[in-house]
């Protein structure tokens, strides 16, 4: 394979609301440039980059996949992303390894709640964007009506610089709006196409389209805003030059027409990313921190190797793949390279480039490119590997805490022997998932983003690792805090013949406003307890605080002022002075008005207005309070806060009432007090669960 220099890199992620048809059109990509030998389809489960079994059963695509075209003179990487609000952490993941991307929008739908979120994710990053209007062969696909939507929700400047030839099933082709030719396709899925002048039943809106969008050039720049003032027109080269420098600084989002089920107006859109989205090297330096200072580190192979790792995969053949961003700099097959959040020194697996789930041979990783290695022993997604010596350390990549937790139970003695293993290779894969055993009920519980979320990597357990568990309903995840305030002294003591044990400690409790977690104030004087065991009693508080009183769940939002306490010169240990401060908080904790707190989530609802009664209705019965609603194109979007345990069933119920038009999103917003007559409830639960005993109530 040709070595590409990072000037003719593109780095593109394919992003969307979910069904857009983001993996379809990869497909379309990979066959045009001769990758593939026919061209792929997710109904047929043979694309490249859906590859799970589980995103093959369920035609969805769970995690972003890479690959790369080799496009005349460029190299073309693609990032095929998910789209569901359930995997859009794969997603953010993958915008810190591009340098642009591209925004699928369904021809019909328009733009939907996912369209919205990636574009929010986009804005942070500050990533340059085309956008594609996909499916325009699809029965009611209109290209006006969906850039009406597109404009109403991110401006004008998302203009045109194609216009569809035809739409339905007489979708034939595009009009490049700058170059002023047409681009005629064969209706056999081939992607061949013919170059020939604008047609006349659409000469009049190209002429239209084509004004828009040179006026919208000559606005992002003084001197092309002067001449196009002056003359009512701009120079071919002018057109050309002044688009690139508008997208690069995010002033025109350009728009597209495709359909890549179709493969009609993919190579045109492959020119399009070619031309249009920025080099690693036009993207320029790249924020970096070093030594503790901020800095930037130059796209160029000259400079220090520096790379960040956005991705890891579970390979059954070669283990731990480990997909990386190379930002500058150049390494060999066996480099050996510094993880500084790790400090250790890791070498590489060799290197590949990944078609999918296929390794293809790389000979060295450069600025530029993305590429992966095998076998790393302590890397994991987000860290920053280095030349030795070079200690720098991309911007990190957060991913959100898991909202909801399923018991699970192995089926069988043999599966809960393989289960920590393959638990173990899952949370590699998936950041935002988690498995910890309760402590109290000693159920294994498994944690993620949402039931899909939960219910997939069940599947993955069975059918990758030979797992097999069955899942018990969701626990939510509450916490305990407290109201009021307490003035408690805890005393631990006891002799038993030879040396005794004994710590004493008097505290305040206090509450904190929602969010601050936990204070602790060491207010001792007078040596009243010695400063060593200060810590042992902070311990103590830190490991009494996972489990509080009313339901055994863990206590957040308080201080602790240690004030006064004794000690005894022979008794006294570490570890009295922990059992201390544990009698000391579950005494506070009683005395300090304890309560229960309920995450509630931010909830987005997209329905068609004629639903939005029903929809609120069934919102104010899960105690939810609608905070707002918005009107966009054709459809409205109801924000509210409701309790995560009332959203459990709430996916099956909006697909019900609105005939499957609706959709919604939800993220966490804050903790709020559980109502006293659900507390009763949740506590009778506790009990039941042995989470805490009857008169711990």
């Amino acid at each position: 394979m040709k070595d590409y220099a990072a000037d003719n890199i593109r780095n593109v992620a394919l992003t969307g609301h979910g069904s857009c048809g983001k993996t379809t059109l990869a497909a379309a990509a990979l066959f045009d440039a001769g990758v593939t030998s026919r061209l792929t389809k997710v109904d047929k489960g043979n694309t490249v980059t859906d590859f799970e079994p589980e995103e093959i059963e369920r035609k969805i695509s769970i995690s972003s996949a890479a690959c790369f075209v080799e496009w005349k003179d460029d190299k073309i990487n693609l990032i095929d992303t998910p789209g569901y609000s359930n995997f859009l952490w794969d997603t953010r993941a993958s915008l810190h390894a591009v340098d642009g991307a591209a925004v699928l929008v369904d021809a019909v739908a328009g733009v939907e709640v996912g369209t919205e979120k990636v574009w929010e994710m986009l804005e942070e990053f500050a990533l340059p964007r085309l956008i594609v209007v996909n499916k325009m062969d699809r029965e009611n696909a209109h290209f006006g009506r969906t850039v009406e939507s597109i404009q109403q929700f991110f401006g004008r400047q998302a203009v045109p610089v194609q216009i569809p030839i035809g739409e339905e099933k007489s979708f034939r082709g595009v009009v490049d709006l700058v170059s002023e030719k047409a681009f005629l396709y064969e209706r056999d899925e081939s992607g061949k196409l013919a170059e020939g002048p604008i047609p006349a039943e659409v000469k009049d809106e190209a002429d239209r389209r084509r004004r828009e969008l040179i006026e919208m050039i000559a606005e992002s720049d003084e001197k092309l805003m002067e001449k196009y003032l002056e003359s009512g027109e701009l120079a071919p080269g002018e057109v050309s030059a002044g688009l690139k420098k508008a997208i690069l600084s995010r002033q025109i989002y350009p728009v597209f027409a495709a359909s890549g089920a179709q493969n009609i107006g993919v190579a045109t859109l492959l020119d399009g990313i070619a031309a249009l989205m920025p080099s690693p090297v036009e993207k320029g330096p790249v924020a970096v921190s070093a030594g503790g200072q901020d800095g930037t580190i130059a796209p160029t192979v000259e400079a220090p190797f520096a790379a960040l790792v956005f991705k890891t995969l579970s390979d059954p053949y070669t283990g731990r793949i480990s997909l990386m961003r190379v930002f500058s700099g150049r390494a060999g097959a066996d480099a050996v390279l510094a993880n500084a959040a790790k400090e250790a020194d890791e070498k590489l697996g060799g290197l590949f480039y990944l078609q999918g789930k296929e390794q293809i041979p790389a000979g060295q990783a450069h600025a530029g490119d993305i590429v992966a290695t095998a076998k790393l022993k302590v890397t994991a997604t987000g860290d920053t590997l280095a030349a030795k010596g070079c200690p720098v350390k991309f911007p990190a990549i957060k991913f959100p805490e898991p909202s909801i937790s399923f018991a699970i139970e192995p089926k069988s003695r043999a599966d809960e022997d393989k289960i920590s293993q393959a638990s173990h290779r899952i949370m590699e894969e998936d950041p935002t998932v988690s498995f910890e055993r309760d402590p109290d009920s000693a159920q294994l519980l498994i944690s993620g983003s949402g039931e899909l979320h939960v219910r997939i990597i069940t599947e993955k357990l069975k059918k990758r690792y030979n797992v097999d568990v069955d899942l018990k309903p969701p626990k939510i995840s509450y916490k305990e805090t407290i109201k009021g305030r307490a003035d408690v002294q805890g005393r631990h003591k006891k002799q038993t013949g030879g040396r005794g044990q004994f710590g004493d400690v008097w505290i305040k409790m206090e509450p904190l406003p929602r969010g601050k977690d936990f204070e602790f104030d060491d207010k001792i004087f007078g040596g009243a307890i010695p400063r060593n065991f200060i810590p042992s009693v902070e311990k103590g508080m830190l490991e009494a605080r996972k489990k509080g009183v009313l339901a055994g769940y863990p206590v957040v939002d308080f201080k602790i002022i240690l004030y006064d306490g004794s000690y005894h010169d022979v008794d006294s240990s570490d570890i009295a002075f922990k059992i201390a401060a544990h009698k000391a908080f579950k005494l506070a904790m009683q005395q300090a008005k304890p309560t229960i707190l309920e995450p509630v989530m931010n909830v987005e609802v997209y329905t068609p207005e004629q639903y939005m009664g029903d929809i609120m209705g069934n919102l104010n019965g899960r105690r939810g309070k609608v905070s707002g609603m918005e009107s966009k194109g054709s459809m409205r979007i109801l924000k509210a806060v409701v309790p995560m345990s009332e959203m459990l069933d709430f996916e099956p119920t909006l697909t019900s009432i609105t005939g499957g038009r609706g959709s919604f999103s939800m993220e966490f917003s804050h903790l709020d007090e559980v109502p006293s007559h659900l507390q009763q409830k949740i506590i009778a639960e506790a009990v039941k669960e042995g989470r805490v005993r009857q008169e711990e109530e």
